[in-house]
């Protein structure tokens, strides 16, 4: 079952040198996504044929798991077209067919972030508030050290002194320099950061940005000019725009990404908070509405809990199935 599975994460893995244990962040990723599973491996291990009823169980779980309806229709109708290509009858051949299918919608979002030549590469990170913007940074600069690239964080979100704290916390445990005011403007914190990252000769700029609402168009209006301002510091950056998405608020975060990209053109995606709450289906949401490439997803607080998004990898977790299989 699911042969290409091993094949393809080894590969995976064996480019990536961040990636420690293989099973163990296989099993933490599987954990994060067993409420779906659970469901979608009663469905399919109850026996018996392949029916409308089947479909419309399956309909059902997808739904609930922040699918959506349009990419529930689309996946179903590609499972139905898998189903009678290969004359499959029994509901228990139905979870392989679904993990092709699925993966076939998937596989597209999967596109590493690789650091062009350009230094410093700057990433700019954005988000509604609570979404794990601040935590995510500390977690990139680890995985960015990990590729033995220097790192420089740029403490963007000037409206919470919390959020400048957390950042500085971060910057500690990575022993890596953060820029920072007590005050100010946004633009002109991550304008000195990128100033600095020069004179430094620094790799990688993280800047922060303080959340919004994408109802909120002055907030919106004004990260837009915290993109201009670090293009006047770097012609052609930010290099990156990084759109950080709490995997518990479902549908909503569909919204984000078409809004968000309208605003600021976002290049990738990092989906946080995959704890065991989350249902996941949202991914296959954006993969069929609004694609674009999920950089990062995030599983946990600990510093190796956010990894480069594997389809494969998700999809077997998603399902159920073991890392071997």
């Amino acid at each position: 079952m699911f042969s290409f599975l091993k094949r393809k994460k080894d590969d995976a893995v064996a480019v990536s040198p961040a990636t420690p244990a293989t099973q163990g962040w296989f099993g933490r990723l599987k954990r994060s996504l067993v409420r779906t599973s659970s469901q979608l491996t009663d469905l399919f291990s109850r026996g018996g044929k392949i029916d409308d009823e089947l479909y419309e169980e399956l309909e059902t779980i997808l739904i609930t798991a922040d699918v959506g309806m349009d990419a529930t229709n689309a996946l179903l109708a590609d499972l139905r077209r898998y189903v009678k290509v290969n004359k499959l009858s029994e509901a228990n051949q139905m979870k392989e067919a679904l993990a092709q299918c699925l993966l076939k919608m998937l596989a597209p979002l999967a596109q590493p972030l690789n650091p062009n030549p350009q230094r410093p590469f700057i990433i700019m990170l954005a988000g509604v508030n609570g979404a794990g913007k601040t935590t995510s940074i500390g977690k990139l600069a680890k995985f960015f050290q990990s590729q033995g690239l220097s790192v420089l964080l740029a403490a963007g979100d000037t409206f919470r002194a919390a959020a400048r704290e957390q950042l500085m916390t971060w910057g500690e445990r990575n022993n890596v320099t953060v820029i920072a005011q007590q005050s100010g403007d946004a633009a002109a914190v991550i304008y000195d950061a990128i100033q600095a990252a020069q004179a430094r000769k620094i790799d990688i700029v993280l800047a922060d940005t303080a959340g919004r609402l994408t109802t909120q168009a002055h907030l919106m209006e004004e990260i837009k000019k915290v993109k201009r301002v670090i293009a006047k510091a770097i012609p052609d950056a930010p290099h990156e725009v990084l759109l950080v998405l709490d995997a518990n608020t479902g549908q909503n975060a569909l919204s984000q990404v078409k809004a968000f990209d309208a605003a600021l053109g976002v290049t990738g995606l990092v989906l946080t908070k995959l704890d065991g709450t989350a249902k996941g289906g949202v991914i296959a949401a954006i993969a069929h509405a609004h694609p674009i490439p999920l950089r990062f997803i995030g599983v946990g607080e600990g510093l190796d809990d956010l990894r480069p998004f594997v389809a494969e990898d998700f999809v077997a977790a998603l399902l159920g199935l073991s890392d071997d299989e």
